[in-house]
Parts: structure tokens; C-alpha cells; sequence
């Protein structure tokens, strides 16, 4: 069955839920892997509440790091960004990234939504490279605040196109929500957790090559927290799944009779 899609982008979709999602002080991380291999780790926190033109912004961040004995690798990045409390659009991001042998690049983005503008600027090796305004029709994602935008909707049952600005760049993701039940296994836990499923495409290409069809698990409780997910990037299909978490009162859930293994067929 075909579902409609739907723009997030559009209107903003408030619920109580929300605000039991969006926890500040929280810190995920997660392993990295390629066929078995660890190549490198992610940390995710949810930092502070801000105010930005007058808007109440929540700051997250994402630190994306390669494990220094993965000769094939070097990868090192740092990204910002300032969501909506709603968590479906974001209103600055900004990300430095080294890859390799490359000079160190930055980027950042602004969306002002009333002045109906977005600014997008570039540099490498403190070099500046691109610089673009856009007219602001719909609300945007960036590559950090796409992953709160999953989380926010992650119960709906619908499909969305969520408007995204990838390296200058505006795109589209494009998620199926399926609520589906899953249990599935980490090497963090002794117990399966009940997730909800869903799948989608990035119809960009961000850091290190990602892009294309992805796959993901999400906690099925009020936290929608990452529990797993596919993509894929320059050397194939990675498997991301959380090692570590700190958000107070807050376990995986296990998973019930009412779930099914794994098996992440769309």
C-alpha cells in the first residue's frame, strides 16, 4: 500500500508528547559499524533551551568520531543545531567537519521564518566557498535536527517529505512511519526492546558519503529514542546501535508478546 505523502514542513503539530521527548541533559551514543567491524562512535545530547528572534530553541548536538586504528578512515565532525520545541523544524545549524586529508570545512544556516529567509554559508580551510539565500515557503531540517523530526513523528502511522538543507543545498527526506512493533536486540541490553519501525530514503548525500535508503528502530514508549539503524555511506550498509544513554528515569522498554523479531522489510 501506497501512502500519501505528507510535507512536515508546512504547519507545526504540537503535542504533550513532545515535551516528554525532548529531555534536556540527555547523551546517546552509539557504535558504528561496517560487516562486524566498529568503525567509529556518535554522540547525540540534548543540551540547553535558548531563545532565538524571540523563539523558544532547543540546542542538540551530534559528535560523529572514527576510530584512529581504521586505516581506510578519518573522520571527525561536530554538528549544532537549534530545534523548534515542537522538534519538526530547525532554526540555526551549524557543523565543522574534518574528512581525511581535506582541510577542515564549516558550515552553518539560518532559517528566519518571519522575514521568510534562509541564509547558507560555506567555508573550507577558513576559505569561504558558498554563500545562498532561499525563500522560505515551508519550514526546514537540517542534517542533525532530521533525527528530532523522526522522533517527533515516529507514532504517526503516515508518510512525510521533510524539506532539508544538506551542505548549502535544499532536499528532501522522505520517511515511512509504519507502527510497527518490533523487538529488537542490542549488545548493550540482556533483554529485547520494543520498537516502532520505519524506513525511508535521504535523497541527498551528507557526511561520509550517507545517502539514499535507510532503516530504523525507535524506542516505542514517549522517548522515541534510537535504538538501531541501516544506512548507507561510501563503503557500504553501517549498522548505528546505541551503547550508552543517560536521560533520567529512563530504560528501553521490553519488548511484549504483542512484538515481532526484527526483520525490517518495508
Amino acid at each position: 500500500m501506497v501512502r500519501p505523502l505528507v510535507v512536515a514542513g508546512v504547519f507545526t503539530l504540537v503535542t504533550s508528547g513532545t515535551a516528554q521527548m525532548l529531555r534536556l541533559g540527555e547523551e546517546l551514543e552509539y557504535d558504528v559499524s561496517y560487516l562486524g567491524i566498529s568503525l567509529g562512535r556518535i554522540r547525540v545530547l540534548t543540551e540547553d533551551t535558548v531563545y532565538l528572534s524571540g523563539k523558544l530553541a532547543v540546542k542538540v548536538s551530534a559528535l560523529m568520531q572514527s576510530h584512529p586504528s581504521i586505516p581506510f578512515l578519518s573522520l571527525w565532525g561536530l554538528f549544532r543545531s537549534w530545534i523548534d520545541t515542537s522538534a519538526a523544524f530547525s532554526y540555526r545549524f551549524e557543523g565543522w567537519v574534518r574528512e581525511g586529508s581535506k582541510p577542515e570545512g564549516y558550515g552553518r544556516c539560518e532559517f528566519d521564518y518571519a522575514q521568510r529567509l534562509a541564509i547558507a554559508e560555506e567555508w573550507e580551510g577558513g576559505e569561504p566557498l558558498v554563500r545562498r539565500q532561499y525563500p522560505l515557503r515551508v519550514r526546514l531540517n537540517d542534517g542533525l535536527s532530521i533525527l528530532f523530526a523522526a522522533r517527533r513523528f515516529a507514532h504517526s502511522g503516515r508518510s512525510y517529505r521533510f524539506p532539508t538543507i544538506i551542505k548549502a543545498d535544499t532536499v528532501e527526506t522522505v520517511i515511512h512511519f509504519t507502527s510497527r512493533r518490533e523487538a529488537v536486540r542490542i549488545a548493550a541490553l540482556s533483554y529485547p526492546v520494543r520498537t516502532v519501525y520505519f524506513y525511508g530514503n535521504a535523497n541527498w548525500t551528507g557526511i561520509y558519503g550517507v545517502t539514499g535508503a535507510f532503516r530504523a528502530w525507535f524506542s516505542d514508549d514517549e522517548a522515541r529514542v534510537p535504538i538501531r539503524a541501516q544506512m548507507r555511506v561510501y563503503v557500504g550498509s553501517v549498522t548505528i546501535e546505541l551503547v550508552r544513554w543517560r536521560r533520567v528515569g529512563w530504560q528501553p522498554p521490553p519488548a511484549g508478546a504483542d512484538t515481532t523479531l526484527e526483520n525490517g522489510k518495508p
